[in-house]
Order: C-alpha cells, then structure tokens, then sequence
C-alpha cells in the first residue's frame, strides 16, 4: 500500500512509522513541518509540509494522489499561549487533510482523534465510541478535538468516500519521548534529574487517566489499515493511571490536595509563564470517562502489551533520562539547550516558530 502519514515524526508518528516500515511491503511518505536528518529514513519518502496554512494544499494534492490511505496524526500541543496556531493546526488542519482527501479520492483516511474528545462523565462506568463526543469545553485540546470530530462527521456515511477511521486513544506515551515532554511540559531551567527529587506530589487522589503505549497505538493503526475498518475506536490499556501510581512511579508521597486548589496554582503559573501547561488539561483529568475498548478488542482483535502503570513508568524513565528520537520532534532535551532556545524564540509556552 501506498500510505501517506501527517506529523510522521511525532510521538504516535514515529511509533506508526516503525510498525509500518518492519512490515517491508508499504510505500510510505510522511509529512511534517520539520523533516528528519540523517540516513536513518526507515525507507520513509519524507515531505516538509505545514498544515496550518492554506499554502500547504497543492502540496497535500499532490502528496495523496495515488495514495490507498492517508494516517492523519499531525497535531500541536506547544506554543500554549498561541490558541490561535494550535486551532490552525489541529482543526484547520484537518479541514485541509479532509480536502485534499476528497479531491484525490483516497479511498480510506485514518484520524487520530482522542478520549480527549468525549463530553465529561456521568460517573465512573466506562464508555463505548457512541458517548458524546462535546468536548471538555475548558480544555482547549478537548474543544479542538472535539471541532475535529465534527468535520469528520459529514463523511461518516456507511459506504461514503473516503472510508473513515476515528482513533480515540488514551494519554499516549513511549520513552523516546522523553525529552519531547520535558520540552513541552516542564521549565527550561528544570534538568530531567529533578524529577528523582520530588520528595511530595501534591494531587488530587480522585485523579483517573487513561494511558496507552504508542506502539499499541501504532499496532491498531495496522490492523485498520490492513483490515480497512471505518467508525471510531477506544484505545486505551487495561489499567488506568491514577494519582497514587503517578506518585509510586515518581518516588513521591501523595498529598491529597483538592482539585481547586491544584487548578488555581496551576492556572497562575501558567499565566505567570512560569509552567507551559494550562489547566485545560487538568480539567480533562477528571472529567473525562474512562473509554470500553471492547470494540478494537473484537473487530481489530487488538490487545494492549503494556498496561497504563508500564506505561507511565517508561514515560518517566524516559524523562529522567532526557530519552530522545532521530526526528527534531523528539530530540535531545538539556537545560541548558532549552534556555538557548527560550532566549532566541522565548518560552516553550509563547515559542516562535522557526
């Protein structure tokens, strides 16, 4: 097959691109704003294409003429403070994939949605793929995630064109983003060490997330693509995260700290621009319903390998010790490299794009 990949070089992309890549048998191409260096393609045809911009759809035309899917992964999640970008990116973006889409006539387009679309909870029994998916209205993700479904509904017709493949997956996570999440989630002055040194975290107990290994993620993908399945589908592993493991991972005591007070700090470091991570996403922490995966289970026969502590302990380990990929997405991460970057292009939170 020849398969198209947007925001190939990405935490889920790079994931997509190995699983793909092992099989030997695939054409692919992957677009992202910044390519990859080096020898190491994985026999990948690489593209540099910006989806947040009008300017990219020749190049988009061009790129799925001809292709038997597009895997539409690319999404922002930095600069924080920049609403409009990121909504550019992952909404307007994917208005732009959906049109290319359409005017080539690919025959299926796989979506990499997410929980983060689901409407909040009604309480804690899981959910199937037919829970609203609304959106958290006070996460930013959640609303854009939720936009993006609702562009992806108009082509949701049985038999329509292209065949469409919603993914909803957890928090996702492997230890080569390390340093990626240290550069979106944590100061520049911060050095991945100091995460052994956290002797308290102070949470709300009742915090619940569900987690997923990217290369599970990247296995699901496969198997739609090879079993050309539309609709939506959870991914999610058989454990979810709560406070206390985060805690136990981390080497800390837990401190039930209620959810308000959390919010309110987080909210003024956030505006301070002393931490780049609002508290949309925190808000998405306990409101979000844990997602059924009996779906993906029976028709993609699709079963997580790691469940959602082994993933996280692999996050942090990747985070401890700075762990890094061969695309500039998931590159090295030092603290004194990210202060570099922070004086020439400002804040992770405020960054100007190269």
């Amino acid at each position: 097959m020849r398969i198209v990949i947007t925001g190939a070089t990405g935490n889920i992309g790079s994931a997509v691109v190995r699983r793909l890549s092992a099989e030997g048998t695939h054409e692919l191409v992957g677009l992202a704003r910044r390519l990859p260096g080096g020898p190491d393609s994985r026999g990948v045809h690489w593209r540099s294409v910006d989806l947040s911009t009008e300017a990219c759809h020749d190049a988009l035309v061009e790129t799925f003429t001809g292709a038997d899917a597009v895997v539409h992964l690319a999404w922002g999640f930095q600069p924080s403070h920049d609403l409009a970008y990121l909504a550019e990116l992952g909404v307007g973006g994917t208005r732009r994939v959906l049109r290319a889409v359409t005017e080539t006539g690919v025959p299926h387009l796989v979506h990499m949605s997410s929980v983060g679309a689901y409407s909040p909870k009604k309480d804690d029994r899981p959910v199937d793929e037919s829970w609203p998916t609304g959106g958290v209205r006070s996460s930013r993700y959640s609303r854009h995630k939720s936009a993006a479904e609702r562009l992806l509904d108009r082509y949701a017709a049985p038999g329509a064109v292209p065949l469409v493949t919603r993914l909803r997956p957890g928090i996702v996570g492997q230890r080569a983003a390390g340093s990626s999440l240290l550069r979106y989630g944590v100061p520049a002055l911060v050095p991945p060490k100091a995460l052994d040194l956290l002797p308290v975290l102070p949470m709300d107990r009742r915090l619940t997330v569900p987690m997923v290994h990217a290369d599970d993620v990247a296995e699901a993908i496969a198997a739609v693509l090879h079993r050309r399945v539309g609709g939506p589908f959870n991914l999610a592993a058989d454990t979810p995260v709560t406070a206390a493991v985060i805690a136990d991972v981390l080497g800390a005591r837990l401190v039930h700290v209620p959810s308000a007070v959390v919010r309110a700090v987080m909210s003024a470091a956030w505006h301070a621009h002393l931490q780049p991570i609002d508290t949309g996403w925190l808000d998405m922490g306990f409101a979000l319903p844990t997602p059924d995966t009996t779906r993906a289970r029976t028709e993609l026969d699709w079963a997580p390998a790691k469940d959602g502590p082994q993933v996280l302990a692999e996050v942090i380990e990747g985070m401890r010790e700075a762990a890094s990929g061969r695309t500039p997405v998931l590159r090295p991460r030092t603290v004194l490299g990210a202060l570099g970057e922070a004086v020439r292009r400002g804040p992770v939170a405020v960054r100007r794009r190269p």
